[in-house]
């Protein structure tokens, strides 16, 4: 593993995320530059710690104690952001999931995490109020944007609790070492509920400081905006932590991301650096605004969370000339390991490793494989996760010492450069030989009819072939001649065996909550016998 202790010594003493993302740009003089920009609304970094500092008083007025979890349930905005900081300050453990979920979904997580405090905004009570009443661990929940305790439903209201003077005596930096607990990153939940990952302070430096810094190289001139919302760790990272990290400046909205919605702040605010995933891309691609779109300001793309397919990053490159740095992370690692370096991005590969991290692709075996072969990937660095939380069983399975062993197929070429083969659940075994969707999938997004594909195994006869959901561009119609032109234009690109042999004609696919197609629900759809209109 590379050595970076000359660079990144281990940290001795007390360490505080708080100081090292928010409180460091006060002492840099910082103190009245933009830090958020949300609704035409700033903050400065004086203000952000300043009310961070009242969050985390307000937290322990409540009663947290360091390393006891808080549960922010928010849209993206300027209270995330306080509590986020707010919570590393008081020494506490900070858990993040989507605040669109339903009640059963937040039933489990306070069952899960235990929060002594939730936070959370007056327009996701409907479905977390009742279910945080009847929490035997929740003693207090305080309310984004209620009036007063009949708006917040008899709980707190945020700006009361935070408001007060012993809110904001209460307010001092806990004095936490880099190995005590920062936060909880879950996972995506390709099976079952998400697990949480436990991550110390020192990890998310670690990240920080290797990929933020070295490889996508933020600016305290940049103007920041993500595709993904805050609760997603990819987010966290890339329009939180490493904006605040260089002292620049992060665009927040609450909403849903569409590719108008990005258009028109990319424009507002000149931002200089997107981050992105590629069915947004896809999206902003074939938008109609897209060629008189004003994108001049941006000098970096990020991709990550699925597979970039080589035709949208040619695209991407033809409309707006900024390189995308596609790249790959985890839950497990906190953030991304392997990466795209600017001025070095190779079409097709996710490109090299991160300073601060080394891998092997091994067999079933847990041998490595020769290079341009396809193995697991495995993955160290300094900021893999501890463990999952209350699961012993399935952290003895992915941790292995300093090791991470993930879910992802991989090869890597002779240069160090890596490509991505796909999920080892997700290979479908077709005439006896295993087959990438990813695949077939970036063959059929060549063709100028298709906007999205998502490729999936169907038994018919006890024989697993590729059933393809396609979402058509211009109106053009999924019929048997549609199916018949898709397949000839997959002659010379791909083996017979690789076509698919059913379609289904789809006005859009269905996505998780990190912005990916739900490969999950489309798996779950056909084994319920539920398909659409289908082409053979």
């Amino acid at each position: 593993m590379t050595d970076l202790h000359d660079t990144l010594p281990p940290l001795e003493g007390n360490f505080n995320l708080c100081e090292y993302f928010l409180d460091s740009n006060l002492e840099a003089g910082r103190t009245h530059k933009t830090a958020l920009i949300c609704g035409g609304e700033t903050r400065t970094y004086g203000q952000v710690a300043e009310r961070a500092r009242r969050v985390a008083g307000a937290l322990r007025l409540a009663g947290v104690r360091a390393e006891e979890r808080v549960l922010i349930v928010l849209p993206d905005g300027f209270a995330f952001a306080e509590s986020f900081f707010g919570v590393l300050r008081a020494g506490a453990v900070f858990a993040m999931v989507n605040p669109l979920l339903k009640r059963g979904d937040f039933e489990h997580y306070l069952e899960y995490a235990k929060p002594r405090v939730v936070i959370t905004h007056k327009d996701v009570l409907p479905e977390l109020a009742e279910v945080a009443r009847e929490s035997r661990f929740v003693e207090a929940v305080f309310v984004v944007d209620a009036l007063d305790e009949v708006d917040a439903r008899g709980f707190s209201p945020y700006e009361e609790v935070i408001g007060t003077e012993g809110a904001l005596s209460s307010g001092y930096l806990e004095p936490t070492g880099p190995d005590d607990l920062a936060g909880w990153l879950f996972t995506s939940g390709s099976t079952g509920h998400p697990k949480a990952c436990v991550h110390t302070h020192a990890d998310f430096r670690w990240s920080t400081e290797t990929y933020a810094k070295q490889v996508a190289r933020y600016k305290e001139s940049d103007i920041c905006l993500s595709v993904p919302k805050l609760f997603f760790g990819y987010a966290t990272g890339t329009n939180l932590m490493f904006p605040f990290a260089v002292g620049a400046t992060a665009v927040l909205f609450p909403g849903r991301s569409t590719e108008d919605e990005l258009f028109d702040h990319i424009g507002n605010f000149g931002v200089t650096f997107l981050t992105n995933v590629p069915t947004m891309i896809n999206k902003m691609l074939n938008s109609p605004r897209c060629e008189g779109a004003d994108l001049g300001s941006l000098r970096v793309c990020l991709s990550a969370g699925e597979a970039l397919p080589g035709s949208l990053y040619t695209a991407w490159m033809e409309r707006t000339g900024v390189e995308i740095l596609d790249g790959i992370g985890s839950a497990e690692m906190f953030h991304i390991y392997i990466s795209g370096y600017p001025g070095r991005v190779r079409t097709g590969s996710l490109g090299n490793l991160v300073p601060g991290y080394e891998v092997e692709i091994v067999n079933a075996d847990n041998s490595v494989v020769a290079p341009g072969e396809v193995g697991r990937l495995r993955v160290r660095g300094g900021s893999t996760s501890i463990c999952y939380w209350a699961d012993k069983k399935k952290s003895r399975e992915t941790f292995q010492g300093d090791w991470c062993t993930t879910g992802d197929l991989f090869r890597a070429d002779d240069e160090g450069y890596f490509y991505y083969e796909g999920r080892a659940d997700d290979l479908l075994k077709v005439s006896g030989i295993f087959v990438s969707p990813l695949e077939i999938e970036d063959a059929m997004l060549m063709h100028p009819s298709v906007a999205e594909v998502c490729i999936v195994g169907f038994e018919e006869d006890d024989l697993t072939k590729p059933f393809a959901f396609v979402v058509l561009k211009n109106n053009h119609a999924g019929n048997e001649e549609m199916a018949a032109e898709l397949k000839a234009h997959l002659q010379g690109r791909l083996a017979p065996y690789k076509y698919p042999r059913w379609f289904e004609w789809c006005d859009e696919l269905p996505k998780n909550d990190r912005g990916k197609i739900d490969r999950k629900e489309l798996k779950a759809r056909l084994e319920t016998g539920s398909p659409g209109s289908v082409t053979p």
